[in-house]
């Protein structure tokens, strides 16, 4: 009986696009604030109190040394001793320490979960714009870029394919952008996608579309080949471009 042979194992080995994963900024204030409240919780106000006069001897003990002069965390957490001391002085008599109902923290962790969420979402975006990039590149590789719509967030696309190619400006990109916008393809049927175009793209991609909107209502049998120029002429001459296309919405009713 023969062992049948192991699977062919090629050269190429397929990856997942490369990612910036945002994390949380460390910060050693709020790391000593926490240290605090975690020490502090269930305490009385008199154990408060004795805790801030330990906490105030380490601030003067550490004052005599230079290098902790750019301590962050030390300051914060005499600052928090002081805050719960503080908090608990105006407390009834007879209240313990609890973070859980503490008002500033409550707020603090509010506000965590707000910059965790955003963190989130921006992670997703990232995601979305390199799936969308090697969808584009891979419809670029193939010819066919121009038998797709443009969708709501290709312009951050565009950056992203720029970016890849080491600051190269993608001229095939560009233009299928320019001709998308010039004819309201894709997301920009709605005048709101247009309008905020004129904020996303570069003035290059901008001049070519607005160019291209003159050029084709005059011959509208016009192939890509035949209004290649545009782009050239965009690519010199962007603002250029952009007073021409200008000049000819101006003399369009005119001519009429």
């Amino acid at each position: 009986m023969t062992t049948p042979l192991p699977p062919r194992r090629t050269g190429r080995r397929a990856t997942a696009p490369y990612v910036a994963v945002p994390r949380e900024p460390a910060d050693p204030a709020r790391t000593g604030r926490r240290w605090v409240r975690r020490r502090a919780r269930g305490m009385t106000a008199d154990a408060v109190a004795a805790a801030l006069d330990v906490a105030r001897f380490d601030a003067r003990q550490n004052s005599r040394f230079e290098d902790l002069a750019g301590d962050e965390r030390g300051p914060a957490e005499l600052g928090e001793w002081e805050r719960i001391a503080q908090l608990l002085a105006d407390a009834l008599p007879g209240t313990v320490y609890n973070p859980d109902t503490d008002d500033v923290v409550r707020a603090e962790l509010a506000a965590d979960a707000a910059a965790a969420a955003a963190r989130e979402a921006e992670l997703r975006e990232a995601m979305r714009i390199a799936a969308r990039a090697d969808e584009l590149q891979a419809l670029r590789e193939l010819g066919t870029l121009d038998q797709a719509e443009p969708r709501e967030g290709d312009e951050a696309v565009r950056d992203e394919l720029t970016r890849r190619a080491g600051g190269y400006i993608q001229a095939d990109v560009d233009a299928w952008l320019a001709r998308a916008l010039a004819v309201h393809r894709g997301h920009y049927r709605d005048p709101a996608a247009r309008e905020a175009a004129a904020g996303l793209l570069t003035p290059l991609v901008l001049a070519h579309a607005a160019l291209l909107a003159e050029l084709a209502p005059l011959d509208p049998d016009a192939g890509v080949d035949q209004l290649a120029f545009a782009a050239r002429l965009a690519t010199v001459e962007p603002e250029a471009t952009a007073a021409l296309a200008a000049l000819l919405t101006r003399a369009r009713p005119r001519a009429h």
